[in-house]
């Protein structure tokens, strides 16, 4: 009979590869303590290193200027859109009316 797998809430994975970022105990300590692969958590550890300097970034900046042309394209594209909505509303309440 196999094993189910199991999955990990991202509160869970945070603690564990925070208690494996401190070092306070080994590797299998950590395993066998909170009952997952050792490997798993190195997995984790890698992960959150590697996300923390996202943790720290400003919201407020900029968006890339990569970005800039689509969003001007598509809010072009929105003003388009609304103006033919509008001509088609006029011309359905006049052909309505008559």
């Amino acid at each position: 009979m196999s094993r189910k797998r199991r999955s990990f809430s991202a509160g869970f994975k945070a603690k564990v590869a925070l208690a494996a970022a401190k070092g306070d105990k080994t590797l299998a300590e950590l395993a066998s303590q909170y009952e997952v692969y050792p490997n798993q958590i190195s997995a984790w550890k890698k992960q959150l290193l590697e996300g923390m300097g996202g943790l720290f970034e400003d919201g407020r900046q900029r968006k890339l200027p990569e970005d800039e042309p689509q969003t001007a394209q598509l809010y072009e594209q929105i003003g388009r859109l609304k103006v033919e909505l509008d001509w088609l509303k006029k011309k359905s309440a006049e052909s309505g009316d008559g």
